[in-house]
């Protein structure tokens, strides 16, 4: 019985730390994507223009997330900051990458599903 725990708990800790992998290469968070993307509100919110400041943003954490764990932390961390701002016009937040001259690879979008990011 003992040795059915065992390696019941030792099955638990391996498939943890295989899930854990891909995430622990990530460099990037999402205060790093929040500081990027903070000159972008008022674009986000059509309340203004994307300006250098915001499309440096974006092309600094284009050239950051430069592997797939990384780019899927981004994605995620846009969907959750996106979905933190009421206002939001996901058409521009959409738009914004191509406006900036940056091709990220997914949309910026509350359906885009962040584990499919490579």
């Amino acid at each position: 019985m003992a040795n059915s725990n065992i390696m019941k708990l030792t099955c638990a800790i391996f498939v943890c730390l295989v899930m854990a992998v891909p995430y622990a290469d990530a460099a990037i968070t999402c205060s790093t994507v929040s500081t990027a993307l903070s000159p972008c509100v008022s674009y986000l919110t059509g309340q203004g223009t994307a300006t250098n400041a915001c499309c440096n943003g974006i092309s600094s954490l284009d050239s950051t997330a430069t592997t797939t764990p990384e780019r899927q932390t981004a994605c995620n961390c846009l969907k959750s900051l996106a979905a933190q701002i009421p206002t939001i016009n996901y058409n521009n937040a959409a738009s914004l990458p191509s406006h900036c001259g940056v091709n990220i690879p997914y949309k910026i979008s509350p359906s885009t599903n962040c584990s499919q990011v490579v």
